[in-house]
């Protein structure tokens, strides 16, 4: 398989693309992080904040102005394990941790685009705008056919002058068109929506140094989330339930991302719920009726 995926809801979009021996593509930051020295330091999100010439300091230096968002500097889990709006003087005392920070409470869209690059210049953007529930967790993500001109713009141009010599794929997220997070890999959790060919084209981006894709069946997609409440310990749907979501006509893919063996707290999860299921679709209403079988089953 030609991604190095340690999740195994998300194989299924990878494993049957052939891939070079010696090509290594990463899912995770933490493979990321360990394969491109060089540009490693993107998962310092003070840096990133300061680079962009946003006011941010480490716990510790005490904010002029209030809200702020407070987070760690490092997280290569995700999940925005850790963060949290800071309101007052009162809040920072209380949420003071060491190997934290601040930054402006941004306004705007939360976007998630996946860019490749060609040593630091943009060559394709399918961005993802994320429709926020509560405490860090997500209702759903609109995987947008569209392009996004202010973020590929003012990002873009932020691209070219800090990833020279940098060839493959990258995620940023954004609010209202600053960049609060870079990852050196794709969000895979939704290639199935970027269209046929896509996972071939990004084997070659690795293999090759170069990027090739049509991109002609764009069109928008929905990736439904589904969370469930911290304390318990979920199974896994029957494999009968599964595949009647996946028969409902603009299902895309199903994906139940916990690890059945390993213990609740021992995943990383926003303060608002456990993730236990994805549905990529291309109806949302499609993805909120699988939604809503997935929510009986666990449930009960």
């Amino acid at each position: 398989m030609p991604i190095c995926e340690i999740d195994p809801w998300r194989t299924q979009y990878f494993e049957t693309v052939e891939c070079p021996a010696d090509v290594f593509i990463p899912t995770e930051d933490s493979d990321a992080w360990t394969w491109n020295p060089e540009h490693r330091w993107v998962y310092d999100k003070l840096a990133v904040a300061t680079r962009q010439g946003l006011e941010a300091a480490p716990h510790g230096v005490a904010p002029r102005t209030y809200p702020v968002f407070s987070k760690p500097i490092y997280n290569l889990k995700g999940m925005g394990v850790g963060s949290r709006a800071l309101r007052s003087p009162a809040d920072y005392e209380a949420a003071y941790r060491p190997g934290h920070m601040w930054m402006p409470l941004l306004q705007g869209d939360h976007v998630s685009s996946d860019v490749a690059l060609v040593d630091g210049v943009p060559c394709w953007w399918r961005h993802a705008r994320g429709v926020p529930a509560e405490d860090g967790t997500f209702d759903y993500w609109e995987v947008d056919g569209r392009s996004e001109p202010v973020i590929e713009g003012w990002v873009g141009d932020w691209c070219r002058r800090h990833f020279g010599g940098y060839t493959g794929m990258v995620n940023l997220e954004t609010i209202g068109g600053r960049i609060i997070e870079v990852h050196l890999r794709f969000a895979d959790q939704w290639p199935d929506l970027y269209g046929k060919g896509w996972v071939e084209a990004l084997v070659r981006l690795y293999a090759r140094r170069e990027w090739l894709y049509e991109d002609v069946d764009r069109r928008t997609g929905y990736s439904v989330v589904l969370f469930m409440p911290h304390g318990r310990r979920y199974c896994p749907p029957p494999q009968a339930l599964l595949q009647r979501i996946q028969r409902l006509h603009d299902v895309s893919s199903v994906q139940i991302t916990f690890h059945e063996a390993m213990a609740p707290e021992k995943h990383a999860m926003p303060p608002g719920g456990f993730r236990v299921a994805i549905v990529n679709c291309w109806d949302r209403a499609a993805g909120n009726e699988a939604r809503s079988l997935l929510r009986n089953h666990f449930s009960a």
